[in-house]
């Protein structure tokens, strides 16, 4: 059962690695690539911001977002900004999300996120978690996905490897980590391709990061191509 109180203290660890990290950068570095494609390191920081603001609409029965568009212009607005401005909005929209999990309330209630996404509310936590964590690994700033805590790569992994089940355009796949674990994604039926390797490559490939799965070993066929996150 998803412990939100854990895991709202998981947020916070993050969210002060995080702010330790970019508190270390300067206005130049901002406006560099990330490892996400298209977008700055400003643009991973707006994005975060504008997130924990959006998980509070969640929290309190808004949309998520005004729309898609309405998300990628704030993204796109507030991406060139100086740093102070940045770390700033991460901590003033950190704590704004942070002092609505305070609030009395029913965790296992439904709620919706974005395209029709629903959660219990209990859930949403562990989902900043990953904005968080994930996103800093993205800056590409030296914090890598072999640096992610153990517990987080983990549990990153069954969520995807849930997120990619049942989809018919991924074949069943069983997934071996060096740590022990198994799991399986994919639609249904009997695995036909295995994939193995470290926590932290399986870890990039359902989540498209890093090399992708370059590093994985695979039988049975070649390794699947992802729909994108």
């Amino acid at each position: 059962m998803t412990d939100h109180v854990h895991d709202l203290r998981s947020v916070r660890e993050a969210t002060d690695r995080l702010l330790t990290a970019v508190a270390k950068l300067d206005n130049a570095a901002l406006a560099e690539e990330s490892h996400l494609p298209g977008w700055t390191r400003g643009h991973i920081l707006a994005h975060l911001a504008r997130n924990a603001d959006a998980l509070v609409n969640v929290f309190e029965g808004r949309p998520m977002y005004e729309s898609a568009t309405a998300r990628d212009t704030d993204i796109e607005r507030d991406a060139g900004r100086p740093l102070e401005e940045h770390l700033a909005d991460l901590r003033d929209s950190a704590a704004r999300f942070m002092a609505t999990t305070e609030h009395d309330q029913d965790w296992s209630r439904t709620v919706e996120l974005r395209n029709g996404v629903t959660d219990r509310a209990a859930g949403v936590p562990f989902r900043r978690w990953i904005e968080a964590d994930l996103h800093h690994v993205d800056l590409n700033i030296g914090y890598e996905l072999s640096d992610l805590p153990d517990e987080f790569t983990d549990r990153e992994i069954d969520f995807l490897a849930d997120r990619w089940s049942g989809r018919p355009e991924v074949p069943p796949v069983a997934l071996v980590a060096t740590d022990g674990r198994t799991r399986r994604t994919g639609s249904a039926g009997d695995p036909t391709v295995t994939v193995s390797g470290t926590p932290a490559q399986l870890l990039a490939w359902l989540a498209g990061r890093g090399d992708k799965g370059a590093a994985l070993t695979t039988s049975g066929g070649p390794l699947p191509e992802l729909p994108p996150l």
